[in-house]
């Protein structure tokens, strides 16, 4: 029932069961599940629908959405970071991908009657190397990441206060690469617009976000009249700005799975004169790219930072790797194994391909299903032996990865959470996290605080503590915390603590840039930022406080007044009355990094 999307809520057997909430018998369910299918169902049809009616572009990516400059030559890794550790067995597969390729193209028009235009490399990773087989295969255009078109071009793209790039002319356009099976067309996302899509409007009032959306387009044009020779008149050509994100992660986290911001957004787009929507095959076919990026001068990465290290180069991402080779060279000692002959170990073998088992091996991600991903990865493995008659070897009957709980950890990805003070976990899930209390040793009993969760997106930076069960403010803990925060490597005013009694030891004798007072008894909050000779100054201060089962704050990169990327380095102090009682963490700042 929660996976039923809200444009379904007012089918009538649907609202009964809404309405019914609870007691559902095994006929119920079978209803509910039949109902799911039929769902399920219109989906190619209505998209379908409204590609031949010109509303949409539906693209195809890989088959089992692999990582193709990795298939082609695991070596690509070290293209981004030349001292990247590799796999003990180097993977050089360039004939995987034309099956990838055309098995995609198959089933595309198999659904949908028509050949397609659009290629979406999985997590747009893009190389020199793979480009020929995508122009081969007979696909017209690419997407990718802004971070591998600076790469590629060696421009960092800089970006002002409100996050606009300060250099749109480069951004804007589709690019050419030559192939020698033809042109190919590029476009590079916008990553912020994307993000913000991805990751942040699900916190905003909907009609909020539609304007902000609508107003850093604005920005854009803006910027790009600026750069014309009459920067006075309108635009003397049309720019192509490209979001592009993995739909259908973030709209479980919009009210109503982002109905209200869609019909918010689409409202005002239809309005807006100077903003056209159009496909990419719309405006390529329009407007074919006249800037070229020499193939080979194409960047070997992908969204995440212009690199592959998401997939590749942790050790045990490089185990998974090596039990890989180890597979696809024996089926290549099997030259009868056609994919006529024997389809069962090519099957295997393009699962095991696949991108989101190595997103999820080693450092940089995880989940609550970490063991069930390994164990899958390596029955995958084992089903290419089987399907050979080969024996299966017996590290693949032992885990990739060591499933063990870990104590801190950094950040894995943006954070949204409802600032409640309940510390709903799923909000927390990717945070980072501190172990402050007794999980550390009979050292830190003492502690009122047991755990301390820290994280961000793009509207603010977010703490969680947790408390001892049932402690009261003022009471069983001091009345006051005090967060101060410097900039490290960045030039600025920087003051002591304003707090009494501060021990003169590191690292409560720093100074810092930033001072965010809470009052935990009433929850109430002020800002202040270090001036001239040690003085500090209120600021306007938007951030949130609750205190219930735990302490959430949220502070507003906007009340900072910072550039991106500014790195943090975060103390929290608590007080009574302004005089020093303790603070946390012990042996370490909170390091974040502003987006």
């Amino acid at each position: 029932m929660a996976w039923i999307d809200p444009l379904f809520w007012d089918d009538p057997e649907i609202a009964t069961w809404l309405k019914q909430g609870k007691n559902f018998t095994l006929s119920d369910r079978q209803r509910i599940y039949s109902k799911q299918r039929e769902i399920i169902q219109r989906i190619i049809p209505q998209h379908k629908k409204m590609q031949d009616r010109g509303q949409l572009e539906i693209m195809t990516t890989p088959y089992t959405h692999p990582i193709l400059p990795l298939l082609a030559d695991t070596n690509a890794g070290r293209v981004a970071v030349p001292n990247l550790s590799l796999p003990q067995q180097r993977f050089q597969w360039t004939e995987d991908i034309p099956r990838h390729l055309s098995i995609a193209w198959e089933m595309y028009i198999d659904r949908f009657e028509q050949e397609p235009l659009g290629l979406w490399p999985s997590e747009q990773s893009v190389s020199p190397i793979i480009l020929p087989y995508i122009s081969q295969q007979g696909f017209k255009w690419i997407c990718s990441d802004e971070a591998v078109l600076g790469h590629s071009i060696k421009h960092f793209f800089h970006r002002d206060e409100a996050g606009n790039v300060s250099e749109p002319e480069l951004l804007y356009r589709p690019y050419r690469l030559e192939t020698e099976h033809g042109d190919l067309a590029i476009v590079f996302r916008d990553h912020r617009l994307s993000d913000l899509i991805g990751f942040t409007y699900s916190g905003m009032n909907p009609r909020h976000a539609a304007a902000d959306l609508i107003g850093h387009l604005e920005a854009i044009a803006r910027s790009l009249k600026s750069h014309q020779d009459q920067p006075d008149t309108a635009l003397q050509k049309p720019w192509l700005v490209t979001i592009a994100l993995d739909g259908e992660n973030c709209w479980e986290y919009y009210p109503r799975d982002g109905i209200p911001f869609l019909e918010a957004l689409y409202e005002r787009l239809s309005r807006d004169e100077d903003i056209k929507l159009v496909t990419v095959k719309e405006f390529i076919q329009q407007f074919p790219p006249t800037e070229t990026i020499p193939s080979q001068q194409l960047h070997s990465g992908s969204w995440v930072d212009g690199s592959f290290t998401t997939w590749i180069g942790d050790p045990v991402k490089n185990r998974a790797w090596d039990l890989l080779t180890a597979a696809r060279e024996t089926l290549a000692r099997h030259p009868e194994a056609t994919e006529e002959a024997n389809p069962e170990v090519w099957e295997a073998l393009y699962a095991a391909e696949g991108s989101d088992w190595f997103w999820w091996f080693g450092e940089g991600h995880s989940s609550n299903q970490d063991e069930m991903f390994d164990q899958l990865f390596r029955e995958h493995i084992a089903a290419i032996y089987h399907a050979l008659n080969e024996p299966v070897p017996q590290e693949i009957y032992q885990a990739v990865d060591k499933h063990e709980v870990k104590g801190d950890r950094s950040p894995q990805s943006f954070i949204h959470p409802i600032i409640n003070g309940v510390g709903d976990e799923q909000d927390w899930d990717h945070a980072g996290r501190v172990e402050v209390g007794g999980a550390r040793g009979t050292m830190h009993r003492s502690s009122a605080v047991q755990r301390l969760f820290y994280g961000l997106d793009h509207r603010n930076f977010y703490l969680r503590l947790d408390f001892k069960a049932g402690v009261k403010p003022g009471k069983d803990i001091p009345g006051e915390l005090h967060l101060l925060w410097y900039y490290p490597g960045v030039t600025n005013h920087n003051s002591p603590a304003p707090i009494a009694l501060l021990p003169d030891e590191p690292p409560l004798n720093y100074h810092f840039h930033h001072h965010l007072g809470v009052n935990l008894v009433t929850e109430s909050v002020w800002l202040q930022e270090s001036h001239s000779h040690g003085q500090w100054h209120i600021r306007a201060c938007r951030a949130e406080v609750a205190f219930e089962q735990c302490l959430e704050i949220a502070v507003p990169w906007a009340d900072l007044h910072i550039e991106p990327d500014y790195p943090l380095e975060i103390l929290a102090i608590f007080a009574d009355h302004g005089k020093f009682q303790s603070f946390v963490p012990e042996n370490k700042f909170i390091q974040l990094q502003a987006p």
